[in-house]
């Protein structure tokens, strides 16, 4: 059995950590001068020049001439020099999710921003897991060039399921999956072996947000996707919560003293919505897109079940709030496109609910709400790829992915 301590000591593996350092250090400030890298990585300007050497002659690293990033400036000024960036097109990430009533696919490049995004309606329920895991995989890789499929560094997928680090699902209510090992399903309907890992649609979307702002973020922080259930993830000074079996920040399943008890994810959820909806107007084929529409118009059947449900989730995030403290909620998935039309009264029903002793978070809706949860599988492949699990290290004697 190798000694870890000294094959993290050898001069190869000193090696390696620093030009993980080094894409990393790049990556969350966009570009460096050479001169700010060395200081970041704490070594002086050759070795650092061997490093960037290194990375730049594996078409990972390049030099452009502009100036720094504003949140990357130094103080002193300066004419535009010559500075370091990431080579966006040298490495191809793609993640996917597996939905109710949808599945959305995407691809990022090596500066985790999306360079393909698809999103068709898929009917979860009616398909069995090996048939979702294909089509999810097929409509992901599709119109991939062979050049573009060498690159590709991985693939990650969510879904709304309970699971363990390892990818083994408990149960999965909302699709029907139960007791199965969808990591396995994943790596067998891959057209090319590749890293692969799959994750809870909830941690997926907590992840992807946690891991690509650069500015970082302190606190707490709790992630709801709303969709035909509620998904919950939690992060804490930039890192995710998992708890005890991975299933800290699902709040979906408290229980309310409304509608029998029911769980709050059926109270809020986009099927009871849909449903309320049609048994209030009568038409049978209405889809989200309509009734927000209707919201926006003020009808009143729509108004009053938009108000029913503003009161329900303001249930849930004050429960959040006292279990949890969050400093900050972002919310995603289909649904967040309604709080934007009944913040206001979400607010107005939360001050109601709080306690005095218990401040209000800021509650937010994600920028990409509806592609958060595969944006964050994409980037769980992303991480892999700045860190000394890269694959470029494999063939290396004490490399991270070394067969044993």
């Amino acid at each position: 059995m190798s000694d870890f301590t000294s094959i993290s000591s050898s001069p190869r593996r000193i090696r390696q950590a620093n030009a993980v350092a080094a894409l990393q250090a790049i990556f969350a400030n966009e570009r460096l001068s050479r001169a700010d890298l060395a200081r970041q990585l704490g070594l002086n300007r050759s070795s650092s020049g061997n490093i960037i050497a290194e990375l730049t002659a594996n078409g990972l690293v390049r030099e452009v001439t502009g100036e720094m990033p504003k949140r990357s400036q130094p103080t002193r000024a300066g004419r535009p020099g010559i500075l370091l960036e990431l080579v966006p097109e040298s490495a191809l990430f793609v993640g996917a999710e597996i939905g109710v009533e949808h599945i959305t696919a995407l691809r990022i490049d090596l500066t985790a921003q999306i360079v393909h995004c698809r999103m068709e309606p898929y009917n979860g329920r009616s398909a069995s897991v090996a048939q979702a895991v294909d089509h999810a995989v097929e409509l992901a890789f599709d119109g991939l060039t062979s050049e573009e499929l060498d690159r590709c560094e991985g693939f990650g997928l969510s879904a709304p399921a309970q699971m363990d680090r390892n990818g083994k699902v408990r149960v999965a209510p909302l699709l029907g999956w139960q007791d199965l090992d969808l990591a396995a399903l994943v790596r067998n309907a891959l057209p090319v072996q590749m890293a692969a890992f799959v994750e809870n649609d909830a941690n997926a979307f907590a992840i992807g947000e946690a891991y690509t702002r650069r500015d970082g973020r302190d606190g707490v922080t709790l992630f709801l996707v709303i969709e035909s259930g509620v998904g919950g993830g939690i992060v804490i000074d930039g890192q995710l919560f998992r708890g005890g079996h991975g299933l800290a920040g699902e709040i979906g399943h408290i229980h309310t003293s409304d509608a029998d008890g029911a769980e709050l994810e059926e109270l809020i959820g986009l099927e009871r919505l849909l449903a309320q909806y049609r048994q209030l107007t009568g038409i049978q084929a209405v889809a989200l897109p309509k009734f927000l529409a209707d919201v926006r118009d003020r009808a009143p059947n729509a108004v009053l079940i938009a108000e029913d449900w503003a009161r329900h989730l303001a249930f849930a995030l004050v429960q959040g709030c006292r279990l949890i403290d969050p400093d900050r909620i972002v919310l995603g998935g289909s649904l967040a496109a309604l709080y934007e039309l009944v913040a206001a009264r979400v607010s107005v029903h939360m001050e109601a609910l709080q306690a005095e002793s218990f401040p209000l978070p800021e509650i937010v809706v994600h920028e990409a709400a509806e592609s958060g949860a595969a944006y964050g599988a994409a980037c769980m492949l992303h991480q892999r790829f700045l860190s000394l699990d890269n694959d470029l290290f494999a063939d290396e004697p004490g490399g991270a992915n070394e067969a044993k």
